[in-house]
């Protein structure tokens, strides 16, 4: 019985294809795709999927399928998944494993974008060839969750910043914020009802030690706006998302 198709339609296993599309709409997966979606999940052709590349989503069957390679006829476009509003998550490098929670969250969120931050009390201070691994571990979760969420676009995750290059970043959006403990002034309802039409939003986030205070009048005198999360001290692997949920709530990208 077809009594619930939008269910079907979210049950589908996602895949993202080459970019480039072939004669007859024809698309085809990355071997590692491919092995998993007929070693793991025991696909067969002529069986549906849901496929994104190029920005879009698409529904799919298989024509082809064997674990070094298949393809998939498009069949119709589904609708975007992708907000309105633009968001760069800068995050205060944590220490332990806590980025990959963050990346993860952040790209379940919507976030556009994720540069890792290097700041004055950042406890993880990796050297550049463990820059490199931990980068494409982070880039890799940040396509596992794009997968799983059903994101049209796989967010990039740049390489480490220090704060002042931060305002060299060609990428810097135009609005930017950063929470911050001391702020008391405005929360993320007053930013957005002083800000109402924002097309992309920068966010700063602290280590665990928090943000210095040459970093925040750094950040000030650059632009960024102070906000307050409440009256409650957040973990830097919460304030993040507390902040991006906030803002994608009230830019009306939760409805």
């Amino acid at each position: 019985m077809d009594c619930f198709p939008e269910q079907e339609e979210r049950l589908m296993h996602r895949f993202y294809a080459n970019d480039d599309l072939n004669p007859g709409s024809v698309v085809t997966l990355a071997e590692e795709d491919a092995r998993h979606a007929c070693t793991v999940l025991r696909m067969k052709p002529g069986q549906q999927a849901e496929i994104i590349r190029s920005g879009e989503r698409w529904s799919a069957e298989f024509l082809t399928l064997s674990p070094r390679e298949a393809s998939l006829k498009l069949l119709s476009p589904l609708p975007s998944s992708e907000p309105s509003l633009s968001v760069t998550l800068y995050q205060g490098l944590p220490k332990s494993d806590k980025m990959d929670l963050i990346v993860q969250k952040a790209v379940e969120l919507g976030v556009t974008r994720i540069v890792p931050v290097l700041m004055e009390r950042c406890v993880s201070r990796p050297d550049p060839k463990d820059s490199v691994r931990k980068l494409e571990r982070w880039r890799k979760i940040a396509r596992e969750a794009c997968k799983q969420s059903g994101r049209c676009i796989i967010p990039d995750v740049s390489g480490i910043l220090s704060v002042k290059n931060i305002i060299l970043d060609p990428q810097l959006p135009g609005v930017n914020i950063v929470p911050w403990e001391n702020a008391d002034s405005c929360g993320p309802l007053a930013f957005s009802n002083s800000h109402p039409d924002l097309s992309s939003v920068g966010i700063l986030i602290g280590p665990e030690g928090g943000i210095d205070q040459a970093e925040i009048d750094f950040l000030c005198n650059s632009g960024f706006i102070p906000v307050t999360l409440g009256k409650r001290i957040l973990r830097t692997e919460t304030a993040g998302l507390a902040a991006i949920s906030a803002i994608m709530c009230l830019y009306g990208e939760m409805d």
